[in-house]
């Protein structure tokens, strides 16, 4: 073998020599270009400078300006690609490829090499050194063993015979070590990417993508594609290389500003945001739910999930079944038949205002709405009234024209208010010019009545959310909390506060009287952390994106205050609501995360637990540590972090609310300096870390430490979904320490799966 690698070197070195002499040569087209934009810009500061004073002089250098423009622009883009070829090149210097396959297609009397690698790279004659990991013939990289195998391209499906299979770990040039295996992607290359440490990004996993991650990844077919993934299963990792495997499978269809990704919190988005980039691809559009509800209730604060897990804790039955009612599918199309009944004298118009006087009366708006036929949709009607307030609007601008306070303004447009306003316009007389320009300054003046038509605010969506809340005869076993309900929205409403809960269905009547809220211009939607979104929730996206594919991915085992739901189950459900034809489940059950003591210690945790295959990674039994008091449990706390910290680079103190973390930053605060992490955070430092356990969904850590595991904190089986998120964010160590008895939820575990001792603090 020793023979065999020093070959493989050989070619290592030269395909690193190409690669090279290609950057050299682009570095060398990116500091022309730059040179270029340089001068262009000079040029178009020096063209901006130019004296506008007669009115030909005006119009040509204007021109002269939009043409310099152009010019920065296309220069500037220009530069900007060259510099991404110049990055990619140098990264695939450092590690070219990291497999190899021998193939030999019918009928071809001798087999084939070909080198997969992150991106593709080729000689100036055009041979193939790399083939980039997305490529159809990839596919047999992670997909086929040895002997006859098939995969898909574009022209159809082709066969041919895999002779050989290598992986290689290169490490800036040098081939560290290389193997020959007939499985998909063999279990060392995967030991030693898994054990190494937690960085503050999540890295890329092509080197390691195994075929059921694969058949995520180059799903191109499916309309709708759940992925339910056990913790620690790469459902995130596989997700984030189908982007990048779709934006090269269909790039001149398909941009990353046409792919949005649903991420849990802001901590999440910043954790995955250096995979696609080095991948060679720019990042998809990300925000949470609460970003997306708040730019469509300009004004309003929105709940996050954050807040709204701290609330959920202390929901009564009644009030969790008027939760589940308020989330569910029927409460959907109960908004559906409200709108369909909806006429001139129920719907809520209001009056259009301008410096506080009546602009459009709201008696006005609902005559026109009258007018149209009521066999038309109520939404088609609201359009209608939409288009005959700004034919209205336009005649009042030309009314307004005339008046003196516009003549007065006329004679004080300047130069530069001239060149702004008329741009490069040709007038046939000075009346026409005077006109356009008096035109612009009462548009200017009567924006926000456009604004106003334009946005529907001439319908209060608030009041006609309270009239449908009203209407409703709810169950009596939920009466009470729904009149307590409509009261607190009403209350919120004058903070300018919604709640999660009423934000999805005041969004989805607001859209359905007005027509509005789609965006067709999305390809995919991607959702993580699935189990935390209501059936009303994904329904709503699903009608804000209705041309979008649908990627939804998740852990059922992962639903914090709420049953389990079965996957089947809820791809049947999904299924229906999202009315689509192509739906698939792809169910993930080996973890690779954690090692497999701290695996298997997870999955007895849940119900279905016997389902997870643990990866053969070793380490140390969970570690439960039993205290009797706050003082001790402060003391032990400190000193586990210590010992902590020796071994690991961060070191997570995880709880089940922000009360908890605020507690546990106190202890540790003088002797740790740890960081309480919030909802508003961007990045993970290394150190200790704090935050509840809501907080860390789609995250893991070296050392894991759950704060207070005890029969008083998690008393029910309401628990068993956090104590296992909890355990199943631990990659390499895990301790859960208790104050007095520890959780039923553990101790009717096996006692093999886990070591229990009391204060570790020095007798």
């Amino acid at each position: 073998m020793e023979e065999e690698q020093a070959k493989e070197q050989k070619r290592v070195d030269e395909v690193i020599d190409k690669i090279e002499k290609q950057k050299q040569h682009t570095q060398d087209l990116y500091d022309k270009a730059h040179t270029e934009t340089s001068s262009v810009e000079k040029n178009y500061v020096q063209n901006a400078k130019v004296n506008l004073i007669e009115a030909d002089d005006r119009i040509e250098t204007n021109a002269e300006i939009q043409q310099q423009k152009g010019l920065v622009a296309r220069a500037v883009e220009n530069e900007t690609i060259l510099q991404r070829q110049i990055n990619d090149l140098e990264n695939l210097k450092k590690s070219p490829y990291f497999g190899r396959i021998d193939i030999q297609d019918p009928d071809e009397p001798v087999s084939e090499s070909l080198y997969i690698g992150i991106s593709s790279f080729a000689d100036q004659s055009g041979d193939f050194l790399v083939y980039d990991w997305r490529a159809p013939i990839s596919s047999i990289y992670y997909n086929g063993t040895l002997g006859p195998v098939q995969y898909s391209t574009p022209a159809g499906t082709m066969q041919t015979d895999l002779k050989k299979k290598r992986q290689f770990n290169i490490q800036n040039g040098e081939i560290v070590h290389m193997f020959d295996t007939n499985e998909t992607v063999g279990d060392e290359m995967l030991q030693e990417a898994l054990g190494e440490q937690n960085d503050e990004y999540m890295r890329n996993i092509v080197a390691t993508i195994q075929k059921d991650q694969n058949d995520i990844i180059r799903d191109t077919r499916s309309d709708l594609l759940v992925v339910q993934g056990v913790a620690g299963s790469g459902k995130t990792s596989a997700i984030l290389q189908r982007i990048a495997f779709l934006l090269y499978h269909s790039r001149t269809s398909l941009n990353a500003d046409e792919i949005v990704l649903f991420s849990p919190n802001k901590l999440y988005s910043r954790y995955i945001s250096d995979v696609l980039p080095s991948l060679g691809e720019r990042n998809m559009r990300q925000l949470t739910l609460a970003e997306f509800f708040s730019r469509r209730f300009e004004g309003m604060h929105v709940e996050s999930l954050f807040d709204r897990y701290e609330k959920q804790v202390s929901l009564t039955s009644e009030q969790q079944a008027l939760q589940d009612w308020l989330e569910g599918e029927d409460f959907m199309h109960l908004l559906e038949q409200y709108t369909l009944n909806l006429n001139a004298n129920n719907i809520k118009f209001t009056d259009i205002n301008l410096d506080g006087t009546v602009f459009f009366k709201k008696e006005d708006i609902q005559n026109i709405f009258e007018s149209f036929p009521t066999s038309m949709r109520v939404s088609e009607r609201v359009l209608r009234t939409k288009n005959q307030l700004i034919k209205k609007l336009k005649q009042r601008i030309k009314l307004e024209i005339q008046k003196d306070w516009v003549q007065e303004r006329l004679e004080d447009v300047n130069e530069e208010n001239y060149h702004d306003i008329v741009g490069k316009r040709h007038f046939k007389s000075f009346e026409e010019e005077k006109n356009f320009i008096g035109a612009s300054i009462v548009q200017k003046k009567f924006q926000v009545i456009d604004d106003a038509i334009f946005n529907n605010y001439f319908i209060d969506i608030y009041s006609q959310y309270i009239s449908f809340m009203n209407s409703l005869d709810v169950s009596v076993n939920i009466s009470n909390a729904w009149r307590h309900h409509i009261d607190e929205f009403s209350k919120q409403l004058e903070l300018h506060q919604i709640s999660l809960l009423n934000a999805t269905p005041l969004l989805f009547l607001r859209d359905l009287i007005t027509g509005g809220g789609g965006n067709r211009k999305f390809q995919h939607v991607f959702i993580d952390e699935m189990q935390d979104y209501s059936v009303a929730q994904l329904m709503y996206l699903k009608h804000a994106f209705s041309k979008a594919k649908f990627t939804l991915l998740g852990d059922s085992e992962q639903s914090l205050f709420k049953d389990i739901t079965d996957p089947n189950e809820l791809l049947k459900k999904l299924k229906s609501a999202f009315d689509v034809r192509r739906a698939r489940l792809i169910t993930l059950n080996r973890s690779y995360r954690s090692t497999a003591p701290i695996t298997n210690f997870a999955a007895a945790l849940i119900p279905d637990g016997q389902k997870i295959e643990a990866f053969n990674r070793q380490g140390d039994l969970p570690k439960i540590i039993l205290t009797n008091s706050p003082r001790v449990m402060s003391a032990d706390l400190q000193q586990l972090c210590h010992e902590e910290l020796k071994a690991f680079g961060t070191v997570a103190v995880l709880t089940k609310d922000m009360a908890e973390s605020e507690q546990v930053f106190n202890i540790l605060q003088s002797s740790l300096h740890p960081t309480l992490m919030t909802d508003g955070d961007r990045s993970l430092p290394k150190g200790v870390v704090i935050m509840p356990i809501y907080l860390a969904k789609g995250l893991e850590f070296d050392s894991v430490i759950g704060f207070n595991v005890s029969q008083e904190n998690y008393p029910t089986e309401l628990w068993r979904g956090t104590l296992y998120t909890i355990a199943s964010r631990a990659m390499h160590h895990l301790t859960l320490i208790s104050q007095g008895n520890v959780s039923p939820l553990i101790t009717h575990l096996d006692t093999n799966l886990f070591g229990m001792q009391t204060s570790i603090l020095p007798k």
